[in-house]
Parts: C-alpha cells; sequence; structure tokens
C-alpha cells in the first residue's frame, strides 16, 4: 500500500513538474508598441497638439499663415492641415472624437 501510494504521489509530482515547464517556457507575445499624439481643436488661434511625453505645441501660428480657400470648413481645413504635417512625420490617423484626432506610429525597439 506505501509502495503504491509512493508511485502515485511521484507521478503526481513529474506530471506536475512537466506542466509547471512548459507553461514557464512559453514565449511571449509581444505585440507592437505606438506612440499617439493628439490634435485638440480649440479654434484657430488655440488649437494644440500633445506628443507623447505630454508636451503640448499650440500651433496658431502655423495655422494663420496658411489661406483658407472662400467656403471651406475653418475646422476641417486646419485640422486636416495638421494631421498632413504629422503624417510627414511618421504617424497615421487611429481615431478622433468631435474635437480631437488621435494619431498614431510605430515605435522602434
Amino acid at each position: 500500500m506505501k509502495r503504491a501510494m509512493f508511485a502515485l504521489t511521484t507521478i503526481a509530482a513529474l506530471i506536475a513538474l512537466i506542466s509547471f515547464i512548459r507553461l514557464s517556457a512559453a514565449e511571449e507575445r509581444v505585440g507592437p508598441v505606438y506612440e499617439y499624439v493628439t490634435i485638440r481643436w480649440g479654434g484657430r488661434e488655440n488649437t494644440h497638439i500633445i506628443r507623447p511625453g505630454g508636451k503640448v505645441e499650440f500651433i496658431g501660428m502655423e495655422l494663420r499663415k496658411l489661406i483658407r480657400p472662400d467656403r471651406t470648413d475653418e475646422r476641417s481645413f486646419y485640422m486636416n492641415t495638421a494631421m498632413n504635417g504629422l503624417s510627414k512625420d511618421g504617424y497615421e490617423f487611429a481615431g478622433m472624437t468631435s474635437d480631437d484626432i488621435v494619431m498614431k506610429r510605430l515605435v522602434a525597439r
């Protein structure tokens, strides 16, 4: 009886050890890492970009230099211009709310 109990305990311990080794040996799946930028509409004078490190850039001076064509929507024109500028830095559209546009770019590891 003691032998059977010892054999059963040994087998259970081996199964537990093998299972633990297999679980701990699994590779971690790491997905891509992005950094995000937010363009916040606050009118032509107060529109700003919130960069990944928390730095805020007011872009009203740059927007004032642009000549907006007649009959174009002010908000759409200036937000589109800001998006085009960020796309030159490698950002792509990620999402939007009524006043914000969020853009992302892949970060090299």
